[in-house]
């Protein structure tokens, strides 16, 4: 078993419901949440919107590999209705968008995945939810906490 921790977001539709959902879904197919954050609305960050995010971050014990659970995060994201991912830094709106951030102590650097999420130190509306339920937690590559991270902003 490993902790896993997700960001998740949403900017259309019933915001709430979409996360709701997303935690819903990531609980039955992925494992049990043990911390979940409160909502943050935020602006959308790498594109002009006037539909603004709310955003989450929820801890996760799985069994699952970062790739399942990423195929499994994608399934979801599909399942509530997302039509497409972002591509070269180009975003958009979305019903639900969900980001993993860490798998354990794991480091992974494929086409398909990068693990510790290669944004997430640049991230506020990361940051912030991520620090309410994991401040101490220790980024394995930058040799910081999402405290220190979040305070670096």
């Amino acid at each position: 078993m490993a902790t896993a921790y997700l960001s998740l977001g949403s900017n259309l539709g019933d915001r709430f419901r979409y996360i709701q959902e997303a935690v819903a879904a990531l609980s039955c197919r992925a494992g049990a949440v043990t911390a979940l954050s409160s909502l943050y609305e935020t602006e959308p960050w790498g594109f002009s919107s006037p539909h603004p995010f709310l955003n989450v971050a929820l801890a996760l014990e799985t069994s699952l590999t970062a790739e399942a659970l990423l195929a499994v995060a994608q399934r979801i994201e599909c399942d509530l209705g997302r039509t497409s991912k972002s591509v070269d830094g180009r975003y958009a709106d979305r019903t639900i968008d969900i980001d993993l951030l860490f798998v354990g102590d794991t480091v992974v650097d494929t086409p398909s995945l990068t693990l510790p999420h290669p944004r997430l130190h640049l991230r506020r509306f990361v940051l912030e939810p991520l620090c309410e339920i994991a401040p101490d937690l220790q980024h394995p590559l930058l040799q910081k906490s999402v405290s220190q991270l979040l305070a670096g902003l």
